[in-house]
């Protein structure tokens, strides 16, 4: 008898988690909750919100799961592995404590201040401050982070003095304070570490695209697609950021009364001489890169996950394959902004591996749900598709791209430009 596993929430991330699972030999079914349009075709979905800490726990009793893995971060600063774990069920995600490390931007620079872990100078602003001052000792460009959980809105970087004084006033007023950071140039890369007191594993690093458009212009989003292994991390880059960012967090969390139990992403800026710094820390999976790194793990995904919630990892280290991933978001008419939602979408959204010559390519559902049996649109990054290939990156853009022409969004647009940083487009 195999496994039974739930998976919280109900974006693209979760889809993907859903598909490497699904796929996991020791696992017999999977639930997701909410889960979306793709979810339902290889899961089994259930209403209830990833918000609600104790429906979902109850979910989890009724369906005598062997593991929760939660996907958002913000069902995590609100306990739920600590309530899960609390009864006795494994749970993928920090307690609520460790998951600060993304619920609050200040308490991680202090953590990482301490801990001389290389990061960007920082000013607290509150009322009581002398903003103009403030804006003025670093200078253009500015670099504004809410100290709150803002659905990865809760940051303005502009080079426009006028915007970042209003973003810091309104901040200040809604939320009582204010991060004004150092504006660290470079290379941006994302490292997902599995992480546990036993010990910690890095999964391929990747890079994503956060600006809506092409050339990396215009307004930051989620997340417009990714592709891994990122040749930016060298072996000394990744040698370096294990040794000064990854293990003197990892200690840290390691020696604290609740361990961390969960996935630690690890936002880098990489300078043009190669040293990397913490942009951020979030405490789990990122989404478009679970999208490009869960694909290419090769050894059994529930097995590294389960051994991650019961503290194990020591002994369940992942293998990894050889291959490359890429993929591309297909988004909205109207994101980043308020998106046109509720429109059908047609052609080949089956989240079945259509498997090509040395490589295959998905359809990861994110914002997507039904209406009257046809599958629409529910947010803005509404589904992504993704190539893999064991020959080459261009390959795996090859795919990617064939199968989101398969897909048909009135008014939906997506970059044509993804992975140009080291790929010709």
């Amino acid at each position: 008898m195999g496994r039974t596993v739930l998976i919280v929430g109900g974006g693209g991330r979760e889809h993907a988690l859903a598909i490497g699972l699904v796929e996991s030999p020791s696992v017999s079914s999977v639930h997701v909750a909410p889960g979306n349009a793709g979810t339902s075709q290889i899961a089994i979905n259930h209403p209830v919100s990833a918000a609600d800490v104790n429906a979902q726990v109850e979910l989890a009793q009724s369906l005598d799961v062997d593991l929760v893995v939660v996907g958002p971060e913000a069902p995590l600063v609100a306990g739920l592995s600590d309530a899960l774990r609390a009864i006795g069920i494994p749970s993928f995600g920090p307690h609520g404590t460790g998951a600060m490390l993304e619920g609050s931007k200040r308490f991680a620079k202090q953590v990482m201040l301490e801990l001389e872990i290389p990061t960007a100078g920082v000013q607290h602003l509150t009322i009581d401050s002398n903003l103009d001052e403030a804006v003025d000792r670093w200078g253009a460009p500015w670099v504004v982070k809410r100290d709150v959980l803002a659905g990865g809105k809760g940051v303005v970087v502009t080079e426009n003095r006028d915007e970042a004084l209003d973003f810091i006033r309104t901040s200040i007023e809604s939320d009582g304070m204010v991060l004004l950071e150092e504006f660290l140039s470079g290379e941006e890369a994302s490292m997902l570490v599995m992480m546990d007191e036993s010990g910690f594993v890095a999964l391929p690093c990747s890079q994503d695209h956060k600006r809506v458009g092409e050339g990396d212009v215009g307004l930051n989003t989620g997340g417009m697609g990714a592709y891994a292994p990122a040749p930016v991390v060298t072996e000394e880059v990744h040698n370096r950021a294990i040794s000064e960012i990854v293990e003197p967090m990892h200690r840290y969390l390691s020696s604290q009364e609740i361990p961390y139990r969960g996935c630690l992403y690890v936002g880098l800026m990489i300078s043009l001489d190669g040293a990397p710094s913490v942009v951020e820390y979030n405490v789990r999976f990122g989404d478009p890169e679970t999208q490009v790194t869960v694909p290419l793990i090769s050894s059994d995904l529930c097995d590294l996950l389960l051994a991650v919630a019961e503290g194990n990892l020591s002994n369940s280290m992942p293998t990894f394959s050889n291959s490359y991933a890429m993929t591309v978001v297909l988004a909205a008419e109207g994101y980043p902004g308020p998106p046109v939602k509720g429109r059908k979408i047609t052609g080949d959204t089956s989240s079945n591996w259509v498997i090509s010559s040395d490589g295959k390519s998905t359809i990861h559902h994110a914002g997507t749900g039904f209406s009257d049996g046809d599958i629409v649109s529910t947010g803005g990054r509404v589904l992504a598709a993704t190539g893999i290939s064991s020959n080459s990156l261009e390959h795996a853009r090859e795919l990617a791209y064939k199968r989101l022409s398969e897909v048909d969004l009135e008014g939906s647009f997506y970059r044509s430009d993804i992975g140009h940083k080291v790929l010709k487009k």
